[in-house]
């Protein structure tokens, strides 16, 4: 009994199958992704059910944000094994997981942008260009890792306990200001009050010894740009830190653990 023949497809007939454009089969094709495993007689490549298989695997992983290039391996071995498969959607979990951070972090940037737009009713091109230079700023202080731990952070703090932490430092900056213009000696008990509450403060926004060194080292060297997103000045600011660093009695810089950052 002779055997039916196996279905096969055109480029075309396979675009108009499944929906993908013929652009996109060539482009598989140049990359090693998805090849025609068959031709005709005259040459002309015809894709086969196996080829069908793997293009709705590629679809798959490309709706899951998987990128290209990542692919071809996971599939080409022992035909995509459950454990290769694993280890890519869990790579890209961990990205997703990245970017989901990153997108946060856009979102707290678009908030204060038009927190700024509906207090004033307008934006100044200078400030815009501030907000640039503070997010470049922070991705030069921390690693990949330290952003994400801080953004975790907040997430664990979570945003109405945020937002009353950043009163309460509004508050402390206030009462600090108030010291440093009466001349209260940094020996005071008032002042080495101030100092543990403002550290104690800063803990809830950070997790670890690295991101208050990072955050340090950014506020010791950009004082005056930061201070420009502040309703003191850049004196009014360096003055209050070193009240603080005298209070505390280490000659460390910690001042940027008020959430500064």
């Amino acid at each position: 009994m002779e055997q039916p023949e196996k279905p096969r497809w055109s480029v075309g007939e396979l675009a108009a199958a499944t929906g993908v454009t013929v652009r996109a089969l060539h482009h598989y094709d140049n990359i090693g992704l998805l090849h025609a495993s068959d031709r005709t007689a005259a040459g002309h490549r015809r894709y086969t059910e196996p080829d069908l298989r793997r293009l709705y695997s590629i679809r798959t992983l490309r709706s899951l944000g998987v990128p290209l290039g990542e692919i071809a391996p996971v599939l080409d071995e022992s035909g995509g094994n459950p454990e290769s498969l694993q280890k890519l959607l869990l790579r890209q979990l961990d990205a997703l997981g990245e970017q989901a951070l990153q997108l946060e972090q856009l979102q707290r940037t678009i908030r204060e942008l038009l927190a700024r737009l509906s207090g004033q009713g307008h934006a100044e091109p200078a400030y815009f260009t501030t907000v640039l230079e503070r997010m470049t700023m922070f991705e030069n202080y921390f690693t990949e890792d330290q952003r994400r731990e801080l953004d975790e952070q907040r997430a664990r703090l979570g945003r109405e306990a945020a937002d009353e932490s950043r009163t309460e430092w509004v508050g402390l900056v206030e009462e600090g200001l108030r010291q440093v213009d009466g001349g209260v000696p940094a020996t005071s008990p008032e002042a080495r009050e101030l100092v543990h509450r403002w550290d104690e403060l800063g803990s809830r926004f950070h997790s670890s010894e690295g991101t208050k060194a990072a955050a340090r080292s950014m506020w010791a060297e950009n004082s005056a740009e930061l201070s420009q997103a502040l309703p003191w000045t850049a004196q009014q600011m360096q003055a209050l830190v070193a009240h603080l660093e005298a209070a505390r009695g280490t000659g460390q810089d910690t001042a940027a653990d008020g959430g500064l950052s």
